[in-house]
Parts: C-alpha cells; structure tokens; sequence
C-alpha cells in the first residue's frame, strides 16, 4: 500500500501559519481495510506519541488493529518528518501537510474543522474556513 498524503486546502484569515502541534495532536481519520474494504463507522484518531507492536517482532506502528470484519492485522504509522505547515500563501491552495506509512489501512476520510476567533492584541478576526482535503499517492 505505501505512502499516503493529507493534502489540505482552507481559505485563511490573519493566520500566518497553522501547524500540528506536539506528539499529543490527533489526526481524525476514517480507515478502510484494504482487505475486504470495511470502512470503520467511527471516527479514529492518531497521535505521534501512540506505538503499538506489531505482530512478530517487526516492529511497531502509531496504530495496528484487527479488521472487524476479515479479522487482518493491520497498521498505519505517522510519519512524523513529513508533518508541514500550512502557510499563508497556500491559502486556496492543495498542500500535503503529513504522510502516512499505510499497512493494510487506507485513510478514506479526515475531520477538519472550521474555526474562528477575534485577536484581541490586533483587533481583528481571525478564521480558518473552507476546509478540504484529499488523499494522495505519495
């Protein structure tokens, strides 16, 4: 399966840059077993200081989970060196913001969310709004 791409694309308004930040930030995925395609209904998070081990000593991944419905082991790893801000001038624009090392799960769908708020030191609003995104081969 490989590498995976976030891209992201929101409209910013007196941001300058928006970043994940710290090992404790999640990423809101939706995951798909690349088995037999289930496709979790809830919502899953990832966060840079979660390690579990994979089966037989190969390792470890951020996430690895047995598949409800074909019972596969599977895995997805953050890649935390890949982890890019979005900046001011890519505002409107597609930009891949982290990778994932995909092993048996695929992100389907990520939970962005719109945000706003008034900065009181420049007495202006501030936002991040028209939030999308892709997934990309990497």
């Amino acid at each position: 399966m490989g590498r995976i791409g976030l891209q992201l694309r929101a409209t910013l308004e007196n941001i300058t840059r928006l970043r994940a930040e710290g090992e404790d930030f999640r990423w809101y995925l939706k995951l798909k077993c690349a088995n037999c395609g289930e496709v979790s209904e809830k919502w899953q998070y990832l966060r840079l200081m979660d390690s579990a081990p994979l089966k037989g000593g190969r390792g470890s991944a951020t996430m690895v989970q047995k598949c409800k419905l074909c019972s596969r082991e599977n895995s997805i790893d953050i890649l935390s060196q890949t982890i890019k801000p979005y900046n001011a001038e890519d505002s409107e624009k597609f930009k891949t913001i982290v990778e994932f090392e995909c092993r048996g799960l695929e992100p389907v769908d990520f939970q962005p969310q719109d945000w706003n708020d008034y900065d009181e030191k420049t007495k202006e609003s501030v936002g991040i709004y028209e939030v999308t995104h892709k997934f990309v081969k990497c």
